[in-house]
Order: C-alpha cells, then structure tokens, then sequence
C-alpha cells in the first residue's frame, strides 16, 4: 500500500467552514492523503460543523479549528502560531477565503458606481488583503525549512472582467500569486492558484439558480492535493484549472490540459508592457 502523498504535512486552509464551500472540499482532501489541518473561518456554526465532518476522516488531533479573520493581522499571527505549536509544523497554505456580493445595476445602468464603498473596501480587504496577511505570515517559516506550498483560489478571467467588485479583487490575488513565485524561486517554497473552471455549487450563488449544470466542488480535491505535494516540487507560478484536471492521464498531458502561466503574462508582451 502506497503512503499517503500528504502525511507528515500540516495545512492551514482559510475559509474552511461552509460544507457547501472549496474550502470544506479541499480540507478533507488534504485529511484523506494524510495532512494534518488548520481550519480557519470567521463562521463560528459552521466551523463546528464542518470540523465535526473533518475529523470523521483527519480524528481529533489532525484537525485544528480556528475562529479568525483574514484581514486583522493579529488574527493571522495567531493562526500561524498556534499552528505551528498545536500541529507541530506548517508546509501548506490554502488561501481560499473570499466573499462575492451581489451588486444590482444603479440608476445609471452601471454596476461598478452602484458599489457601496464599504462593499468595496470589505472585499477588497477580504479577497486580496487577507491572502497578503496569509502569504506573509508563512512564508518565513517555509523558506526557513526549504520547502512549502501557498496555494491561492481565484478565478476565470471572464469573471475578472466582469463581476464587481470580486472580479477584480481575484485579479489582483492572482497577481499576488505570480509575483510571490517569482521571488521564491529558488528557495523550495511554490506559489500557484488553483481555480474550478466554471460556476461551481457553492454558497457563493445565487439561491434562485439551477444548479443541476454547475460544477461540484469536490473538483478541487485532486488538484488541490498534488499541488500541496511533493509531487509537485519545482511547479510554481502556475494556474490549475480543476475542471480540466484528468487523472487518467499521464501527468505532463494532464499540466498540458489543466494549466497555464498565472496572471497571463503573456498578455503583457502582445500589449507591449
């Protein structure tokens, strides 16, 4: 029997609560191939929750619950600290965390004028703030012991376009991701994103959609579980699409079909910046 591709390895994942969530998805991946796991979420029912289906699988002392917020730094410390001390370590980081308010169209016919400035700067703080706060908190730590895993969750392109103000907060995780990466080359720490591929059945839509044609989030699970491998050591500023991940497949065709450049930087050179 194999060993499991994770064991040894301790996680943080921040929005870990809703059972309907990537969070939730990814959390009992990272259990099943052996990881022990910091949960973090701000929902303290629905933390209960889903530590209480985490540790079905992960037992009680693989699975660290944790109240706290992304965007107060003193939160973040003490995630990482308490990590560090309650599960003996600290080698993956999952910044999944993120809200996505409903804007209508304003009297203008616009959407981006109708966005109340504290909707705004609270999605913002939660979408880009909160995986900085994150990143930062662990990346010592990682590049100290040679070897680490930050993983960012954001979105399509065409979301980024398009939906405001989670669009653009997600671009601008995104290029966060990619700038990390290039300055952990190097130092055995990897920085990539992990994304769905399309709408996927989460808290996140709308309560009148059909969701029969949406995608499930346990997409993430595999996916999410290689990039916080060893197996993925020297991959890094990457973007992972879930949808396309096919484990059937030989694993070069496999990164051929599910992944890209993250933050398209080739766009920057038909641009000619």
């Amino acid at each position: 029997m194999s060993e499991p591709p994770l064991r040894g390895k301790v996680a943080i994942v921040t929005g870990a609560a809703s059972a309907l969530g990537l969070g939730h998805a990814m959390t009992l991946a990272l259990l099943r191939a052996g990881a022990r796991v910091a949960m973090m979420d701000v929902d303290v029912e629905a933390l209960e929750r889903s530590v209480s289906d985490a540790r079905k699988i992960g037992g009680r002392s693989s699975v660290l619950p944790m109240v706290a917020d992304v965007t107060k730094p003193e939160d973040v410390q003490r995630v990482v600290q308490k990590t560090l001390a309650g599960l003996g370590g600290l080698d993956i980081l999952i910044n999944n965390a993120g809200i996505n308010p409903r804007i209508g169209v304003g009297p203008s016919g616009l959407i981006f004028d109708s966005i109340p400035p504290d909707v705004w700067l609270q999605t913002v703080n939660v979408n880009v703030n909160g995986p900085f706060l994150m990143a930062r908190a662990v990346a010592g730590h990682m590049v100290a012991q040679g070897w680490g895993r930050i993983i960012g969750v954001t979105t399509s392109m065409d979301t980024m376009l398009r939906v405001a103000p989670y669009g653009p907060s997600k671009a601008a995780h995104e290029a966060l991701v990619a700038l990390m990466a290039q300055e952990l080359q190097g130092t055995g720490v990897t920085a990539n994103v992990l994304i769905p591929g399309g709408a996927t059945n989460t808290g996140m839509i709308p309560p009148e959609r059909d969701r029969r044609s949406l995608l499930a989030p346990e997409v993430m699970q595999a996916p999410a579980v290689w990039l916080a491998s060893a197996a993925s050591d020297g991959f890094s500023g990457r973007r992972l699409t879930a949808r396309f991940w096919d484990e059937e497949l030989p694993l070069d065709e496999r990164l051929a079909k599910a992944s890209a450049p993250v933050g398209w930087p080739q766009l920057g050179r038909y641009a000619g910046g």
